[in-house]
Parts: structure tokens; sequence; C-alpha cells
């Protein structure tokens, strides 16, 4: 091992420093990601995140979530860095997403939270950016009143 590669294995072992940095915005992945907080009362909308993932069963499971800081933390080193979004996730069983089976339209319930609220963070480097809208319907159906249509440049209706 070179002697460059030592030094800055044995600085991650360290740990982070105890000292985060908070921001209210940050580009990643060719996306402008912006905290709920800051966007509030915003013509555009930047807080929707997404993150591509699975389960330990053969199910591929994509979250959703709002974000809501982005924390740097420092690695004893200007080069080792890690950027964190902490998210609000919502819940992705069957009581808080649906998929419309003709469009593939995917749909988020706003008041269903994600049951595990202890694992808020996801690398920043994981994250896809969506957005938020109410449900379109041509009649009132107060069914409808709580659910999300989810829209990004990425969605494609997945087949298992």
């Amino acid at each position: 091992m070179g002697g460059s590669a030592a030094i800055s294995l044995s600085l991650l072992c360290l740990g982070p420093e105890r000292k985060v940095k908070c921001y209210n915005g940050y580009f990643v992945n060719g996306y402008v990601f912006h905290t709920e907080e800051y966007g509030h009362g915003r013509k555009t909308y930047n807080s929707g995140v997404c993150i591509k993932g699975s389960t330990s069963s053969e199910f591929e499971v994509d979250y959703y979530g709002r974000l809501e800081e982005v924390i740097e933390l420092q690695y004893h080193s200007e080069q080792n860095r890690v950027f964190l979004f902490k998210c609000y996730w919502y819940d992705t069983t069957d009581r808080g997403i649906r998929v419309d089976p003709h469009y593939g339209l995917v749909e988020i319930n706003s008041k269903a939270r994600h049951r595990n609220v202890n694992d808020v963070f996801v690398f920043a480097k994981q994250c896809q950016q969506v957005y938020y809208t109410y449900t379109p319907s041509f009649r009132k159906d107060r069914s409808r009143v709580d659910w999300l249509s989810v829209g990004g440049c990425f969605f494609y209706l997945r087949q298992n």
C-alpha cells in the first residue's frame, strides 16, 4: 500500500470530525436539491427525493421522500467528505403507495409516513429528484385527497 493511501485510510479510521456543516441546497447527479423549508413559498419544487432500491425479498422497492436537511461530514482531511440527506420518507407499503396499472403513474399517500423513522439518512449520491403534485381527477373524489402523483424524468412501470 502506498504512503498516501495508508495515510488516507488511517484518517478514515478516526471517524468523522465532531463538527458538521448544514446546507439548504446541494447539486448532485445533475439535480439541484433544496430543503423543504428553503423551497416553501417558491415557484419551483426541488425537495422531492427518490431512492431506487430493493428489499431482502426479490421485489424492487423505490423509496420516496422530502428533503429536510443537507449535511456534510468531514473526515479529517479536505478530500474525505460525505454529503448526507436527511429525509421525511413516505410509506412504501400497500397503504402508502399505488401504481396505476394502465399508465404506470406512481401515487404516494401524503399522510402515510414510513414506519422506521430512525432510518432517515441517505448518501446524496443515491438520490434522484422527483416532484409531487395532487393527483388529477375529473370529479371531487374525497378518497384521493391525501394522494400525490410522483413525477420525474426516469419513471417507467417496473415489471415484477
